[in-house]
């Protein structure tokens, strides 16, 4: 049932300029700056803020003396601003989509795994049907990606909910998992080496994703289960020309799922050590807002990344 108050609020008091408002202080964390950005003066933004907090009944940013930050309300309301910023942006690109047909813009985020195969097939396809519709792809990890989805940065991502919080707004089909492998250039000594133990891996040099991510946290909680240091000598990043470049030029091993460098270890380039991390991520999948209507080109990439992604992994929804 819906809250009667609430209505109040964004019938009343509510208006466009205090949403653009409440991102750039987001953004900037200074008054001045944001109210620049907004195209206001800083008295006109210091007296939308000074509404904004009054309508609401709580405090949304705390002053310092050299900028603002936001307390947990103004959190909230940056988030949902940003969000609803971006549904009157797609609700434009829908109607020009709907008088020129299908065209306009999709934002999809993916985590590494699926950006090196099902992304890449089903935006072909999209293309091959719909020459005009144009996409942006972001690969990151799944935190980052999930933070830009509700803020309505993106349309959709491939990755993992990872809170409580997200997945009370959030829908999730579920695509595959990912087994790890770890993966050194061909020619690497430790081919050649019989019952490898995870001491010995320990003295290598690692490439590895940046802390915060799920591969990290699992990576680091094998060594601390068998009493062990981490490496020392690691190189951080997500990016899989980096990796693939780094492992085919150097003595250095990765954790991958196979499926990422097959192209890889097809020409010889690269190779599987002969040692079970026993790793398995969670599963990844496809994630959208709730109560959120796509923009017919978003909603015809779903579609897409659906049916390749049961050709590839036996699920559909």
């Amino acid at each position: 049932m819906t809250d009667p108050r609430a209505n109040r609020f964004v019938r009343s008091h509510l208006k466009t300029r205090h949403l653009v408002l409440l991102v750039e202080l987001g953004r900037h964390r200074s008054i001045l700056h944001a109210a620049q950005a907004a195209n206001l003066t800083q008295p006109a933004a210091s007296k939308l803020l000074g509404e904004l907090e009054h309508a609401l009944g709580v405090p949304l940013f705390e002053r310092l003396p050299r900028g603002v930050q936001p307390t947990r309300y103004g959190e909230v309301m940056i988030r949902r601003a940003g969000a609803a910023l971006a549904e009157m942006d797609a609700a434009h690109q829908e109607v020009m989509e709907l008088l020129s047909g299908l065209s306009g813009r999709v934002a999809v985020g993916s985590v590494m795994t699926p950006s090196s195969g099902l992304v890449p097939e089903a935006v072909q396809r999209l293309k091959q049907e719909h020459s005009k519709v144009q996409v942006a792809i972001t690969v990151d990890t799944s935190k980052i990606l999930i933070q830009r989805l509700r803020e309505g940065q993106l349309d959709l991502v491939i990755g993992r909910i990872l809170d409580s919080e997200s997945a009370a707004e959030l829908n999730f089909e579920p695509l595959t998992d990912e087994p790890h492998s770890l993966v050194v250039r061909a020619g690497h000594p430790l081919l050649e080496r019989q019952g490898l133990t995870l001491t010995d891996l320990a003295r290598e040099g690692w490439i590895l994703p940046p802390p915060g991510s799920i591969l990290r946290d699992r990576i680091t909680a094998l060594f601390l289960s068998q009493g062990l240091d981490q490496p020392q000598e690691t190189v951080e990043t997500i990016s899989l020309p980096v990796i693939s470049k780094l492992l085919i030029g150097t003595d250095m091993l990765a954790p991958l799922p196979e499926e990422m460098v097959q192209p890889y270890l097809d020409t010889g380039l690269l190779a599987v050590l002969p040692f079970e991390l026993g790793l398995r991520m969670d599963a990844y999948g496809i994630v959208t807002r709730k109560q959120h209507q796509l923009s017919p080109g978003a909603e015809a990439l779903l579609q897409t990344l659906r049916e390749v992604a049961w050709q590839r992994y036996g699920r559909r929804k």
